[in-house]
């Protein structure tokens, strides 16, 4: 229970102090108005019967001393490791990196994420306001703060304009521009959507030419400073095989002969002195390709893209989709379930023809007129 003890000042002005014992401590606030007093030790003891009750002090940890301390003790990718402190350094610290934690307040981060929306970009400012929410999600389950104040909705979305989609023409224009040491490589990421990572993390034995298939086990993530770290996917369902059609098959089997290294775990895709290829490398290939093509706002993850399209439009299901990209939530594998422009045209076409066919035949008997429209039905494919 809080106590209240009212008292003088030098100067004679009333003054209320509320005493309660919060965390194995006594904390004591004081107030003008008794009211105030009354109203605090209220919500206090209000929070203690929740078991919310948070002592006023524990907040006093700055947030950047605190979020320095929160990625050293999670298990995070060295990348990801990478990406939250460039975040943390470069949007969060200016602006919020002094304050304590209790006295950041949801209309302190409100501000800060408008600001970093207007000055930076809309989707850096997402990748930063998911930073700070999940550093102030552990602040308050260590009792530190008594709630989070990141409440923004939707404040943690990206929203990426959809990318432009590779046709396969654009695709082999793309693979014919590339000097021929890459071509299996680009043709492997449009045919069977490997990630970058996946594709530099290949070996010989994860290709399997006599079943037009190749397995994903490994990764290669390249840090800042140009390191190579070869590690597992980043979830169970990134290991994958994955099936691809007969000219990847023959790209990759003149490929092996040719410049894969020898030996079973042999990389598959190496640079021009052997070794790992390095991502810088086959960028600049990639730019010289897209200019030569005309396709200069293609990137090297939209053949990715371009394949998940195309496998969808063929027919994929969404688990189907899920396993062929490695994705371990239907909501990643969706987005590729989009209609291109050319398909919707030819579905359009399409009924076109189920709807005019009939009312031409309007005069015919009612069982040729059935019979018409059962001849359509195999015509009309998925």
């Amino acid at each position: 229970m809080a106590s209240i003890r009212r008292r003088e000042t030098a100067r004679g002005q009333a003054r209320y102090d509320v005493r309660i014992r919060l965390g194995g401590r006594v904390v004591t606030r004081t107030f003008q108005r008794r009211q105030d007093g009354d109203r605090w030790a209220r919500l206090v003891e209000a929070d203690q019967v929740r078991g919310e009750a948070i002592d006023p002090r524990a907040g006093d940890v700055p947030l950047e001393d605190y979020a320095t301390r929160w990625m050293a003790s999670r298990r995070l990718a060295p990348r990801t490791r990478e990406l939250c402190a460039d975040l943390h350094t470069r949007f969060v610290a200016p602006a919020l990196g002094r304050v304590a934690l209790g006295r950041i307040t949801p209309e302190r981060v409100r501000v800060w994420h408008r600001d970093l929306a207007v000055q930076v970009s809309e989707n850096q400012a997402a990748k930063a306001y998911r930073l700070l929410r999940a550093v102030l999600h552990t602040a308050a389950d260590d009792g530190l703060i008594a709630r989070n104040p990141c409440r923004i909705p939707g404040g943690g979305q990206e929203r990426s304009p959809e990318r432009p989609f590779v046709t396969p023409e654009t695709a082999l224009a793309l693979v014919e521009a590339f000097e021929h040491r890459y071509r299996a490589l680009v043709l492997l990421a449009a045919t069977g959507g490997l990630r970058l990572g996946e594709l530099l993390g290949l070996r010989r034995c994860g290709i399997d030419l006599e079943g037009g298939a190749v397995r994903v086990d490994e990764q290669v993530v390249q840090l800042r400073d140009g390191t190579q770290l070869r590690s597992e996917p980043k979830t169970a369902a990134g290991r994958r095989v994955v099936a691809i059609p007969s000219v990847t098959v023959d790209a990759l089997r003149e490929h092996l002969d040719r410049y894969a290294e020898p030996g079973p775990y042999g990389i598959v895709f190496c640079g021009h002195e052997g070794g790992p290829l390095r991502r810088a490398t086959l960028y600049n290939a990639w730019n010289r390709a897209r200019a030569e093509v005309g396709a200069d706002n293609a990137t090297l993850h939209d053949l990715r893209h371009a394949s998940a399209t195309l496998a969808a439009q063929a027919g994929a299901t969404t688990r189907e989709l899920m396993s062929r990209l490695g994705h371990s939530s239907p909501q990643a594998a969706l987005r590729y379930q989009h209609a291109a422009p050319e398909r919707d045209r030819e579905l359009a076409t399409r009924l076109d023809e189920i709807f005019s066919r009939p009312r031409e035949g309007r005069a015919m008997e009612p069982g040729k007129q059935q019979a018409q429209v059962d001849d359509m039905a195999p015509n009309l494919g998925p």
